[in-house]
């Protein structure tokens, strides 16, 4: 594997930052509970406030229609919005499923969810974590003896969960290339297992920080939390979160493929990315089957009704107890480290990630909470508010990979919270 650092391509982060820009820009809400990021609180430390009414505007479909209006063009081919909860709902598709027949984008179409599969990952370690089968205190070293370089300090699985592991963020540029649209398209169907992902990622890395000193975003936490996973529980990722949260909650459009399956079945719009062939001319190039070596990070499939159905479960409780939950809605007390998601605003310079969602607020004092995801061809999202009385998830498929599609996804979560703004 290359050693040249390099900053990991795990997600499109320019729609993300877009949100960012539009949410974080008000009022700052300090730290849920300024607590050590690995610890589970303690009867001493003040939990997490339980959820409270949100004052919400009305909901605005005229807003919303707006915010995925014209597609499709060159940057999005199709869109998908469900909003849903106790202060209003509307779901509406925009563009194309199908660039070849025209076929519109169907409204339980499945999509790939990129980094929304981290929450679902960290859902089944809090389990585990809730039945003392692991520690989350508990370190790497200990779990995984051997998988990271000898000279790494202790790292703890609370740390990976928060991304405040230090773990590099760089290296392993065999997994995405130069980066570009062709790169892709020509090594789509490329795949890795997650300890070959692991391992090409730390090869010749130094550590980013200290662990617990600081928090960055990074999908190599999540790969080595999958791994974790499957070595206390004796099964695999997939079988773990199947008989944990899909089959209970009865997702019939979840799935975790195998790392090597590059298929979307079910109702599903197609990706594209616009590539450029010898004699200049732009095409798109179809890349609805990619490999799913992302696995536990990022390589699970799902649908809007699957993800507002498994939001609403985790937020409610069902699927974790009181001091699992409170992790859940607790961001570390310490600085934000080369993490574009947590760049802009008030909070800028501060952590803005629990153990498994991330944390927004409006102008107005709005707060929520959720994750975006990303693959080529497919960019997502899932939040709401924490009482549930708005949720919002969206799906668009853009055309690269320099989040091109950010006006979009800035349409959509603020016609869905703050729709007084639009215009």
């Amino acid at each position: 594997m290359p050693t040249t650092p390099r900053r990991a391509r795990w997600t499109t982060v320019a729609a993300t930052t877009a949100l960012l820009a539009a949410f974080a820009a008000g009022t700052a809400i300090p730290a849920s509970a300024a607590v050590p990021p690995t610890t589970v609180p303690t009867p001493g430390v003040a939990p997490t406030p339980a959820a409270v009414p949100t004052p919400l505007p009305p909901l605005s479909p005229a807003a919303l229609r707006k915010a995925i209006a014209g597609l499709p063009n060159a940057n999005v081919t199709g869109a998908l919005v469900r909003v849903t909860g106790s202060a209003g709902r509307w779901s509406g598709t925009s563009g194309t499923a199908d660039l070849t027949t025209g076929r519109p984008v169907p409204a339980d179409a499945r999509f790939r969810i990129g980094s929304i599969s981290k929450v679902f990952t960290a859902a089944v370690v809090l389990q585990l974590a809730a039945e003392h089968r692991l520690d989350l205190n508990g370190t790497v070293q200990q779990y995984l003896p051997g998988l990271l370089p000898a000279d790494y300090p202790p790292v703890t699985v609370g740390e990976l969960l928060n991304h405040t592991s230090g773990l590099p963020g760089g290296g392993g540029a065999d997994f995405w290339g130069d980066g570009t649209n062709q790169w892709f398209v020509d090594h789509r169907l490329d795949s890795w297992t997650p300890r070959q992902v692991v391992e090409g990622l730390v090869a010749g890395q130094p550590m980013d920080f200290a662990p617990g000193s600081a928090q960055e975003y990074n999908g190599l936490n999540t790969f080595v939390a999958g791994l974790i996973v499957e070595q206390v529980s004796g099964r695999s990722f997939a079988q773990e979160v199947r008989d944990r949260i899909i089959r209970p909650l009865g997702l019939h459009a979840t799935s975790v493929p195998a790392v090597d399956d590059p298929r979307l079945p079910g109702p599903h719009s197609h990706g594209y990315l616009t590539v450029t062939d010898a004699s200049g001319t732009t095409r798109p190039a179809d890349v609805t089957e990619q490999a799913a070596w992302p696995w536990a990070e990022g390589g699970m499939i799902s649908s809007a009704a699957d993800l507002d159905r498994f939001f609403t479960a985790l937020f409610r409780g069902r699927l974790l107890p009181p001091a699992q939950q409170r992790l859940l809605f607790t961001v570390p007390d310490v600085p934000n480290h080369h993490n574009k998601n947590c760049e802009l605003g008030p909070t800028a310079g501060h952590a803005c990630f629990s153990m498994g969602l991330m944390r927004y607020v409006s102008e107005d004092g709005t707060e929520i909470w959720g994750k975006t995801g990303s693959r080529p061809g497919y960019t997502s999202g899932v939040f709401a508010t924490r009482d549930l009385a708005r949720r919002v998830v969206y799906s668009l498929n853009p055309t690269g990979l320099e989040g091109a599609e950010a006006p979009y996804v800035l349409g959509i979560v603020t016609a869905t919270f703050t729709p007084g703004t639009q215009g």
